[in-house]
């Protein structure tokens, strides 16, 4: 199905969703290969980054849905396309999962207690309970790869919806000089 191009968001909107998807990215990796760094210094260093960086994305998290509410361009769904209500339940599904690894992240650091850049130390809540800590970094890993495993989905979608369906879907989301 081929159709006239479709409408952009608006540039701020792009920007916080490739942000997002960006940031999402990085931190999936940072988390899957922290262990691989030094004990010391390095390895503070890239947690203290992760950290920063889930703290970012939450807070980017925030203002995109404040923005999508209140001045980001709302676009209907292209001719012909069945699925509107799936589509946003999904997309509210990826919002959901991202706010939780917010939360989960912050309660992980809170959990086992952090040193931030080796400037900043995070008390531990219960220091002696590694079964706690063990739990609350298990959920916040599992969380990540479901997070990891919907925006995939989210970018295999948009993918098919640009070279099966060629509906111009994905182009919506691309900076102008893309379109």
């Amino acid at each position: 199905m081929t159709s006239t191009p479709s409408p952009a968001y608006d540039p701020k909107t792009i920007a916080l969703h490739w942000a997002s998807a960006a940031l999402v990215a990085a931190l999936w990796l940072a988390g899957e290969f922290l262990d691989v760094f030094p004990k010391g210094t390095p390895r503070i260093t890239v947690r203290s980054l992760h950290i920063c960086c889930g703290l970012l994305l939450g807070g980017l998290l925030a203002y995109r849905v404040w923005w999508r509410n209140a001045g980001g361009v709302q676009l209907p769904a292209p001719a012909g396309f069945k699925y509107a209500k799936q589509a946003h339940i999904a997309h509210q599904v990826l919002y959901g999962a991202i706010a939780l690894m917010v939360v989960t992240g912050i309660a992980l650091v809170w959990i086992r207690g952090d040193n931030l850049f080796n400037v900043f130390s995070v008390p531990a809540f219960d220091p002696g309970n590694k079964e706690l800590r063990h739990n609350a970094k298990e959920v916040h890993g599992w969380l990540a790869n479901g997070l990891l495993i919907g925006a995939s989905l989210h970018a295999l979608t948009a993918l098919w919806h640009q070279f099966v369906r060629k509906d111009g879907l994905l182009q919506r989301m691309l900076p102008a000089r893309k379109r």
